[in-house]
């Protein structure tokens, strides 16, 4: 299971969205949240499903990688189907016993829940499997850059966040190396009840923050030896431009959302 966290890793390519200027992508992986959420029917989230769908495809990311990135929030979305079976009433009755009652409105509004948040990992993992992390941090200033009248520091921010996203995979693998230690040594992670395992989960934890500290240190003493200042004199080694695919993205994704609208309208919400 932890190998198969894959926030903030990168797959190399030249395909289109690879191309792609990275504030246009963060602005579009932004708008396809607040578009998700917008969705009131499956034929609204089934065009949204077929942007996404466009999108990896062309993207070229293998699905093997995009299924990976599925299995971490896989009982999330077990957790929430259940939730909606039990707790969402209307519609015809398949199932009554004792207590339990599921209706076709709960079996629907469970389909709909798991597709968006499906969706939306998708989306999200995209960005990052498409953007290196230098050239998202670039992205995120130039976005943020209003905020500088407000005296706030967002080039600081910005590589705050793209240092985060940049040691997941970095922090992955020292989980997974010191699980393996810790096994090697006859400790059991993997027996026993709920606390059992919580304390187990001890002697892992302790290295691995120990470990981030350290490795945070060095990080922050390699920037100041280098003159690491940011501010605003700071130049970038590209420049980012918006090119035709940008804006022919841009149009696709406008005509999606007037979609939506649309299908909302004529056609009976789910949830």
């Amino acid at each position: 299971m932890i190998k198969d966290i894959t926030i903030g890793q990168y797959y190399s390519g030249n395909s289109v969205i690879h191309r792609m200027d990275a504030r246009m992508k963060i602005v579009l992986t932004l708008a396809y949240i607040v578009s998700i959420f917008v969705c009131k029917n499956f034929i609204s989230l089934g065009a949204m499903a077929l942007f996404v769908i466009i999108t990896a495809l062309l993207s070229r990311v293998p699905v093997k990688m995009l299924l990976k990135s599925l299995k971490p929030v896989l009982i999330i979305v077990i957790f929430t189907a259940v939730l909606n079976i039990f707790y969402t009433t209307g519609g015809s009755t398949l199932v009554e016993w004792r207590f339990i009652k599921i209706t076709s409105k709960g079996v629907f509004s469970a389909i709909f829940m798991s597709a968006r948040i499906i969706a939306l990992i998708v989306c999200s993992s995209l960005l990052t499997y498409t953007t290196t992390p230098t050239v998202l941090t670039g992205a995120l200033e130039s976005l943020l850059s209003p905020l500088k009248i407000f005296h706030i520091k967002v080039n600081t921010f910005a590589m705050m966040l793209t240092l985060a996203l940049r040691f997941v995979p970095t922090l992955i693998e020292e989980i997974d190396r010191i699980m393996n230690a810790q096994k090697a040594r006859g400790a059991d992670l993997e027996s026993g009840g709920l606390i059992s395992r919580a304390k187990a989960l001890v002697p892992i934890l302790i290295p691995l923050f120990i470990s981030s500290f350290r490795r945070a240190y060095d990080l922050a003493f390699a920037m100041e030896c280098r003159c690491y200042t940011g501010g605003d004199n700071r130049t970038s080694m590209k420049k980012m431009k918006l090119a035709g695919r940008d804006l022919g993205a841009l149009v696709f994704y406008i005509v999606m959302l007037a979609a939506i609208i649309v299908l909302n309208h004529f056609f009976k919400p789910v949830i």
